[in-house]
Formats: C-alpha cells, sequence, structure tokens
C-alpha cells in the first residue's frame, strides 16, 4: 500500500495531463465540440423517459430527474469497469516501451469519466430546479457516496485490468455481466415501488449499481440521509478490492510486456 501511495503521488500529474489529452482529443474532429458530453446524456435521458414514462405510465415523482440521477451513475460506474479490462493491451506502446506503474492507466481514465460525472450532476441539477425539486442540505451527502463509488469501482477496476490481460474473453463476458446488471439496477423504474421482500433486498442492497443510485437519489430526489450502514460495507468491500487489485498489479506488472 506504500508502494501505491508513494507512486500515486508521484504520476497523479501525469494522469490529469493524460486525462485533459483524452477529453481533447474525444472532441478534436466535431463541430459540437464539447456540448457533445451534455447531448448524449440529455437525448438517453429524454428516451427513457419518453418510453418508461409515457408509453408505460410510470408515475415516480420527477421522473426525467428521477432517470437522469440513475444514469449519472450508471455510466460512471460502466465506463469504470468496461473501460478497464482491455487498458493495459489498449495501451500496448506504452506499457512496452516506458515503466509506469498500471493503475495510473485507470486513474487517468477515471479522471475523464469523474469530468463527465460533474457535467451530468450539473444537468441533473439544471433538471431539478426546471421540474421544481426541493433542495436541501442533503445535498452535501453525494459527496461521500460519489467517494465510495470511486473506491469501489477502481478497485474492480484494477481487478479486471489484471486478469484481462490474459483472458482474452474477459471483455465479451464484462459487457454480457454489465448489460444484466443495468436492466436489474433500476435506472427508468423504481426498485422500492416494483419489488417486495427479499428480492428487493437483494437487488438494493447486493447490486452496488442499483445501490448506489438509489442513496443518490435519496440524498438528491427525497431529501433523505443515506443507508450509512450499508455505505460503510461497500466501503470496505471497495477498500478489500483495492487492496486486491493493487497486489495483481504489483505481482504481475512486469510480465505484461511479455504477454501483451
Amino acid at each position: 500500500m506504500k508502494k501505491f501511495l508513494s507512486n500515486i503521488k508521484k504520476y497523479y500529474k501525469y494522469a490529469i495531463r493524460s486525462a485533459k489529452a483524452e477529453l481533447k482529443s474525444e472532441v478534436a474532429d466535431s463541430y459540437l465540440n464539447w456540448l457533445w458530453w451534455i447531448i448524449e446524456p440529455f437525448c438517453f435521458m429524454l428516451i427513457y423517459v419518453f418510453v418508461f414514462g409515457y408509453v408505460f405510465k410510470n408515475n415516480t415523482p420527477h421522473f426525467a430527474s428521477f432517470v437522469f440521477v440513475g444514469l449519472t451513475a450508471w455510466e460512471f460506474f460502466n465506463r469504470m469497469i468496461s473501460g478497464s479490462v482491455k487498458l493495459i493491451i489498449n495501451n500496448r506502446d506504452l506499457v512496452t516501451k516506458v515503466y509506469i506503474p498500471k493503475y495510473i492507466l485507470l486513474l487517468s481514465k477515471s479522471f475523464t469519466y469523474l469530468f463527465k460525472m460533474g457535467i451530468s450532476l450539473l444537468i441533473t441539477f439544471g433538471l431539478m430546479i426546471f421540474q421544481g425539486v426541493t433542495f436541501s442540505w442533503h445535498i452535501i451527502l453525494l459527496i461521500p457516496i460519489i467517494i465510495i463509488l470511486y473506491i469501489l469501482s477502481f478497485g474492480i477496476g484494477m481487478i479486471l485490468m489484471n486478469l484481462g490481460v490474459t483472458i482474452n474473453d474477459l471483455g465479451n463476458l464484462t459487457n454480457i455481466v454489465l448489460r444484466m446488471v443495468f436492466y436489474l439496477s433500476g435506472v427508468f423504474y423504481n426498485l422500492n415501488e416494483r419489488l417486495t421482500g427479499n428480492l428487493r433486498f437483494l437487488l438494493l442492497k447486493l447490486n452496488p449499481a442499483a445501490f448506489f443510485m438509489n442513496e443518490l437519489r435519496n440524498v438528491l430526489l427525497n431529501n433523505s440521509i443515506p443507508d450509512f450502514l450499508w455505505l460503510g460495507i461497500w466501503f470496505i468491500i471497495g477498500l478489500l478490492l483495492c487492496l486486491i487489485g493493487i497486489h495483481m498489479i504489483h505481482k504481475n506488472e512486469n510480465s505484461y510486456a511479455k504477454v501483451i
């Protein structure tokens, strides 16, 4: 862990510069430039609101904001997990020519995902104001929720990044699992209203995507306190996954260049 923290301190400026360069390259050849970071999530929200709000008559209060909060949490989690699997292989030239701790690659990627998440949250706040959602002091509690979501996603990402070097089909398997998780996470429907008993507990507490969506909605839309007990549980799980991921990368990073 000491080596990990030392490397983060040493390379975090590189990670920031790399993240900025990637963000610029994403919109370099686009007429609308950075506006795509607003247009894309907003269009997906409109589609879900139309289909599940009007076609299927969903009566959830402030449904557009409800969906956008869910999409914001999901997109960050999904990008962190799916983007980590082939991260080392996709950076083959850098990995084989220059030494850099491999989790710095994921750190850099995570900065781009956090930036996009920040934009989505700003859109969410604007949408909440438009829909007349009442703001309260509970909004500050989204900070620890996002921090724990980040730690958990980073831990899972490091493990998948390591395994993705040698398991060729891991990317396909991860995409299948993420697709299942997406539909079971309540992005466009309220799990609290649709499910009861053990199944609701299973999906709301043990499914990390659903859990963090629900807690963000609680503090932003329902003006309520999050479930600190389960936040603590997921925080511990996230730390353990980070430790496992750090150990796996430190153990195997010298062999990555040979494998890829």
